[in-house]
């Protein structure tokens, strides 16, 4: 496992990252305020401030949500990763994100003309189901494959099913109109602005769930490192471990990218990083991933709120733009060999 003192520095990052996160924003907070803002959430005082209401009904959901899809796409990318024996792999490679995307921008573009609503959770229902069904679409048809590598056939399929519903999103924005057109770019570049407490409970929920599940799996990944013919040998059943893998890495990946559109590299990245820190056992890989996940979005986050306040950035925008260099410097001193 990581090191106690590894472990308790990221931890004790993660709360400073956390409270500058819930103080800093288009509104400036005191020490005194956040504090009390806290105080009351805690004791369930109803007699709040304007700031506090900032601070509980949208500071303190938003930085809880980014904890827990940091932690969602940096372990779905831990499990990818295991799966495909492939450190280059990233959580939505299979479908999942394009999915999620292509779920969003039907609702842009047809939401008015669907019979059936859910009130603030329409959209992220059927971004949800988007993704799953792209998943389970490349799933489907790599299934049909019984010749050759079964895992890279999978990677295939999910790359053109990825291409067909991306061509589907190019589609819609074509017939959107202008405020359809934005809402469907600003979506697929990701956001923590729809932030709430119901969004905090779901993910969450699923977040700490599939995490559980991923941990039994840990030891069994462990052995498909050492390659398919070796983990069979070590009798580890591979097809359904990698169905297994596939089912929780939905969950992780749709639940949160419905709720906060698409934010690239944290999938790609963080596993680097604690493989770096300590090496490649899944059993700290996934722990480590879904702390410094968490971390490292809420860094992400803080900046597309600062940078240009009191405008905010897209949050996939700064995931990008400092996720792409960083990954190539990490290609370039680990000479991964594929």
């Amino acid at each position: 496992m990581i090191r106690k003192n590894q472990f308790l520095i990221l931890l004790i990052f993660t709360v400073l990252i956390f409270l500058i996160s819930i103080r800093f924003g288009a509104v400036q907070m005191s020490t005194e305020q956040v504090l009390s803002g806290i105080t009351k959430w805690v004791t369930g005082d109803t007699n709040l401030t304007l700031y506090d209401r900032i601070l509980i009904d949208i500071r303190l959901p938003r930085a809880i949500l980014t904890l827990f899809v940091g932690a969602s796409l940096a372990v779905g990318g831990v499990l990818m990763q295991g799966l495909f024996i492939n450190p280059i792999i990233e959580p939505g490679l299979i479908g999942t994100s394009s999915g999620a995307a292509f779920g969003a921008s039907l609702y842009f573009v047809l939401g008015a003309s669907f019979s059936i609503h859910f009130g603030e959770w329409t959209l992220p229902i059927i971004a949800c189901l988007g993704a799953v069904l792209s998943t389970f679409l490349v799933f489907i048809l790599s299934e049909t494959n019984r010749k050759g590598n079964s895992t890279t056939h999978l990677l295939l399929t999910g790359i053109a099913i990825n291409s067909l519903f991306l061509s589907g999103i190019g589609f819609l924005s074509y017939l959107a109109r202008d405020p359809q057109a934005r809402s469907i770019t600003f979506w697929s570049l990701g956001s923590l602005s729809g932030a709430n407490w119901h969004a905090v409970i779901l993910v969450g929920f699923s977040t700490l769930l599939c995490i559980l599940f991923a941990l039994r799996y840990a030891k069994q990944l462990n052995a498909l490192m050492l390659g398919t013919t070796e983990a069979f040998h070590l009798g580890v059943n591979v097809k359904n471990l990698k169905i297994k893998i596939f089912l929780i890495n939905v969950v992780l990946v749709s639940v949160a990218t419905a709720f906060v559109g698409i934010i690239g590299f944290v999938g790609l990245i963080v596993p680097h990083f604690v493989r770096i820190l300590k090496g490649s056992d899944h059993r700290t890989l996934l722990i480590g991933s879904a702390v410094l996940g968490g971390f490292l979005l809420s860094v992400a986050d803080v900046l597309a709120r600062l940078l240009l306040a009191p405008a905010e950035l897209p949050i996939g925008i700064v995931t990008t733009v400092v996720g792409a260099p960083v990954f190539v410097y990490l290609l370039r001193k680990n000479q991964y060999n594929f």
